[in-house]
C-alpha cells in the first residue's frame, strides 16, 4: 500500500488519478466523511499492491533499490527499464510489495461498568476482529476475597468466535477506577484467597470460552515483586494444565532498577521466563494531565523495547500502541486535562479549523495547532498512517511478537489496512 500526504491544492480526484485508482476506493478505505474537504498534511492510505516512488534529485536506481530492500536488477526488470538506463527526476517507479511476516495483534475493548454496551463499541469490535489474534474485554476486577467483578461482555464472545479471534480474559487490580496496591498485595500474599481467586478465574474462563488469561496488575509495591513472580508461576502451571495461555501487561521500563510505583513490581526477566507473552505499555508519554507532546514518540518507545528484549525473548514481546491522541488547550496549566480524540476526529478538527497537519520526524507523530471559537490556542497530537507504519517497522526490526492496542472505539481505519499490508495476522 501507498501512504500519500495531501499537498496544497490537491483533490481526491487528482490523487486518485496519480495512482490510477478510483477516488471512491480511496474515500472508502480512509473513511473520509467529506470527500471534498481534504486537509493539507493529512496521510491517506492508497489501497494498491506495492507502492510507487517518484525519483528525487540525487537518486540512482541502486540507491532506490537499497531503500526498499530489493535488488536494482529486479527493480529495473519490474519497471521495464535497462539497469543502465538513466532515471529522470519525477519518473515514477513501481515498488513491489515486500514479503509479509506473521504477527499477533491484541486489542482491549472497555465496556462501561454501568448500563449496556453501546452498539458503537460492539461495531468497533466486530470491524477490528478480523485483524486481531486476541480480543480483550477490559476487565475483570478481583475483590479482596478472591471473587470477581466481571465486565459486561454482551456479544464480544460471539464476535470473537465468528472471526476466529481468541478471547482474552483481562484481570486488573482496580478499585474505584484506580489500580490499587493494597488489593494486589492481598491477592499475592494470602494463599487461601489466592487459591479462590485462581479457581474463580478458571471457572469463568471455562464458562465464557476465554483462551488467554491476561494479568494487568499495576502499581505493585517493589516489596511484592517476588510475590508477583511466584503468583505468576503458580497461575501458569494451573492455566497450562487447563489448556490456557498466560500473558501480562508491563509498565514501560528502560532498566531493571527503575524506580517508581508503576515500575518496581514488574520484573521483566521473570515475566519473560514465566508468561507466554507480555504486552509492554509503550504509550502515555503525552498524557491527558501533562503538557502537549506525542503520546508514543518513537525514540522512547524504541528505548523501552530495546531494553525489554534483553530481558524477555523478542518473540514474547508485544508493543503497546495507543489508538487515540489528545487535544490540549494552551498554555498548559498543571491540574488541567487534555481531551482524548481518535485519529479520525483529530483530522476533522483540523478540517473544521482550516489547520494544516505537520509531522514531527523525530517523534514520528503528526500534530497541528488551531484557535477555537473562544480565541484559545490548541495543540493536537495523534496517530496517522505514517506514525503507525513507523511502529510496524520497529516491530519487524526487533522481531517482536506483535502489537497490543488501547483501545477499540476510537476510529483509525488506516491502522487496520496497514496491518494487512505488513503482516499475516495469526489466528489461534
Amino acid at each position: 500500500m501507498q501512504i500519500h500526504v495531501v499537498e496544497p491544492n490537491e483533490t481526491l480526484n487528482s490523487i486518485a488519478s496519480r495512482y490510477n485508482i478510483s477516488s471512491a476506493i480511496i474515500a472508502e478505505a480512509n473513511q473520509l466523511p467529506n470527500r471534498e474537504q481534504l486537509v493539507v498534511g493529512q496521510a491517506l492510505v492508497i489501497p494498491i499492491f506495492g507502492s510507487f516512488y517518484w525519483v528525487q534529485p540525487g537518486d540512482s536506481l541502486w540507491a532506490i533499490a537499497q531503500k526498499f530492500g530489493i535488488s536494482y536488477q529486479e527493480l529495473a526488470r519490474i519497471n521495464g527499464i535497462h539497469v543502465n538506463h538513466p532515471i529522470q527526476v519525477g519518473m515514477r517507479l513501481y515498488i513491489p510489495q515486500r514479503p509479509k511476516r506473521n504477527g499477533e495483534f491484541l486489542a482491549y475493548v472497555e465496556p462501561r461498568r454501568a448500563g449496556e454496551v453501546s452498539p458503537q463499541l460492539e461495531s468497533a469490535a466486530r470491524q477490528a476482529s478480523p485483524y486481531l489474534t486476541y480480543l480483550a474485554p477490559f476487565a475483570y476486577f478481583p475483590k479482596r476475597d478472591g471473587s470477581l467483578d466481571p465486565p459486561k461482555l454482551n456479544r464480544f464472545p460471539e464476535i470473537a468466535e465468528t472471526n476466529n479471534t481468541s478471547l482474552a480474559m483481562v484481570l486488573a487490580n482496580q478499585e474505584e477506577g484506580q489500580f490499587n496496591t493494597e488489593l494486589v498485595h492481598v491477592l499475592l500474599t494470602n494463599e487461601q484467597i489466592q487459591t479462590t481467586f485462581l479457581n474463580n478465574i478458571v471457572s469463568e474462563a471455562k464458562r465464557v470460552g476465554f483462551t488467554d488469561i491476561h494479568f494487568d496488575f499495576e502499581r505493585i509495591s517493589g516489596d511484592d515483586r517476588e510475590a508477583y513472580n511466584d503468583f505468576l508461576r503458580r497461575a501458569r502451571d494451573l492455566f497450562h494444565k487447563e489448556g490456557y495461555i498466560l500473558s501480562t501487561a508491563l509498565a514501560p521500563k528502560t532498566s531493571t532498577a527503575q524506580k517508581g510505583e508503576w515500575y518496581e513490581g514488574h520484573d521483566y526477566k521473570a515475566h519473560g521466563e514465566i508468561a507466554d507473552y507480555s504486552l509492554i505499555m509503550t504509550y502515555e508519554w503525552g498524557y491527558s494531565g501533562g503538557p502537549a507532546m506525542a503520546v508514543s514518540p518513537i525514540g522512547p518507545v524504541r528505548r523501552v523495547l530495546e531494553y525489554a528484549i534483553t530481558e524477555i525473548p523478542s518473540e514474547k514481546v508485544m508493543m503497546g500502541q495507543n489508538l487515540y491522541g489528545y487535544d490540549w488547550t494552551l498554555p498548559f496549566v498543571k491540574g488541567t486535562t487534555a481531551r482524548a480524540v481518535s485519529p479520525q476526529r483529530a483530522i476533522q478538527i483540523a478540517a473544521e479549523n482550516n489547520a494544516a497537519i505537520e509531522y514531527d520526524t523525530i517523534a514520528q507523530a503528526p500534530f497541528f495547532h488551531y484557535t477555537d471559537q473562544d480565541g484559545k490556542q490548541h495543540e493536537v497530537w495523534f496517530e496517522d498512517a505514517r506514525s503507525i507504519q513507523a511502529k510496524f517497522d520497529l516491530v519487524k526490526e526487533l522481531n517482536l511478537r506483535g502489537v497490543g492496542y488501547w483501545k477499540l472505539g476510537l476510529p483509525f481505519p488506516q491502522n487496520w489496512l496497514l496491518i494487512t499490508d505488513n503482516f499475516n495476522v495469526v489466528k489461534k
